[in-house]
């Protein structure tokens, strides 16, 4: 629990002190936001705000992930860094670098678009592929490794799908949630928000499956055969706290954006999460507004292409909102609770199983 708090209020202090140290820098070399034209009207006001705030985010998290086993080391009982949170702080780090890149061609080149789809899509593969390899490797002394080449709903479930199966459903978890953030960080402060939910229920699903680890009792068919249960919530602490100091200075109205630098980086971050805490499935409700502003371009472009119509005034969905006339911090507010509620629900549903019967 030490190691929690610690990562978490690191993360806090370089995010909420850092961030306004990137406003000035990005702000004076000019790497401001470019607006697509396409874009609700209202959006204009927002050319030239600050961005790639991500770089804060993905710093503050590794330092408090840092700092926190530093701290353990000078301890009675050290904890060394574990190889599922080095994994998924690699997968964090590896698609932030891509966004960054992708952010830094926007403002170099003046536009709306940076890397091109196939290099941004070819950037988070190489990374993905990386991870899909290695979190099936580094057994412990109980032969448990950081992920099984299985699906995962509340634990393992099912026959392995096999390597090269594993490594596509992990490509698909990686991509399609670093994506699915980066389509919900459409307004100042949804997706910080949205995604600092999801890092808080694994918090607390990282302690629970500690404290009913498989390895450290005969808990009945009920425990967890997780490689490095704490570890990962000490992941997830360190990037909530980094997201919260970041939230201070995103918050509408933003002086900053995070960019593809933070949204790319954190899908990864939950996506890793839920691959070594076993938890994949449970990801689509922990997340569950995301899937659904997801969904709403999905639906869009589909029903568009069969019948040259539109569903929605404008894709994602909170800009259909917007269009409709609904302020910014309504929107905001509103999502926040639905987010909330969906980490709700799969927390319930990730402790129902525990509730005694009557």
């Amino acid at each position: 629990m030490r190691d929690i708090i610690v990562a978490a209020a690191v993360a806090l202090v370089v995010s909420m002190f850092g961030t306004p140290l990137a406003i000035r820098l990005f702000g004076r070399r000019g790497y401001g936001q470019n607006i697509r034209e396409e874009g609700p009207q209202g959006h204009y006001d927002k050319k030239g705000t600050p961005t790639m705030g991500g770089t804060v985010i993905v710093i503050a998290a590794l330092l408090g992930y840092a700092v926190a086993h530093l701290a353990t080391m000078l301890s009675a009982n050290p904890s060394p860094p574990t190889a599922s949170a080095l994994l998924v702080l690699f997968l964090m780090t590896g698609l932030g670098v891509v966004g960054f890149l992708d952010d830094f061609i926007k403002i170099y080149k003046q536009r709306s678009l940076g890397l091109r789809s196939g290099a941004k899509a070819l950037g988070q593969l190489l990374v993905g592929v990386v991870f899909a390899i290695l979190v099936v490797r580094f057994p412990n002394a109980y032969a448990v490794t950081p992920a099984e080449t299985r699906l995962s709903f509340l634990r393992d479930f099912g026959p392995s799908i096999g390597l090269i199966g594993f490594i596509i459903w992990v490509l698909i978890m990686i991509v399609g949630f670093s994506n699915a953030v980066n389509l919900t960080d459409g307004l100042d402060g949804l997706a910080s928000g949205a995604t600092g939910v999801v890092l808080a229920s694994y918090v607390l699903i990282g302690n629970w499956q500690l404290r009913n680890s498989c390895t450290t009792a005969i808990l009945g068919p009920n425990c967890y055969i997780v490689r490095d249960p704490l570890d990962l919530a000490v992941v997830a602490a360190a990037v909530l706290g980094a997201l919260i100091g970041f939230l201070w200075w995103n918050a509408p109205p933003a002086k900053i954006f995070m960019g593809d630098t933070g949204s790319l980086a954190l899908g990864g971050v939950i996506a890793g999460l839920a691959i070594t805490t076993r938890t994949q499935l449970l990801l689509l409700l922990l997340a569950g507004l995301t899937v659904v502003i997801t969904s709403s371009v999905i639906i869009q472009v589909g029903f568009f292409k069969m019948t040259r119509k539109r569903i929605f005034r404008m894709a994602p969905l909170q800009h259909h909102f917007e269009l409709k006339g609904w302020a910014e911090t309504t929107i905001v507010v509103r999502f926040w609770l639905i987010a909330m509620l969906c980490a709700a629900a799969g927390l319930g549903l990730f402790y129902v199983e525990w509730m005694p019967k009557t």
